[in-house]
């Protein structure tokens, strides 16, 4: 049977992977994002796909660059998740 601690445990460890799984794309689109807004309130330029269009782009690339180790890192916690399978279980 599995104790409260252990499933606090697992959840707050899913929790972090989750935050830094998704933190470089979502830094990334945000800088973007303020830096398209900050271009469109000097120039005055108010066109919403303006503002859209680099963010896709950036988040794409993010994703690009960093896909590999946002992998890893979902797989890394799910092999833990199913090697103390075990532990939690007989324990």
């Amino acid at each position: 049977m599995l104790s409260p601690e252990t499933v606090m445990t697992v959840m707050q460890n899913a929790i972090w992977t989750v935050i830094l799984t998704a933190a470089p794309p979502l830094i990334l689109g945000l800088i973007v994002g303020l830096m398209v807004s900050l271009f469109q309130t000097i120039t005055s330029i108010q066109e919403a796909t303006l503002a859209f269009v680099p963010k896709i782009l950036a988040v794409f690339l993010a994703l690009i660059f960093f896909g590999a180790w946002m992998i890893n890192n979902l797989t890394g916690f799910t092999r833990s998740l199913f090697y103390d399978i075990p532990y939690h279980l007989l324990s």
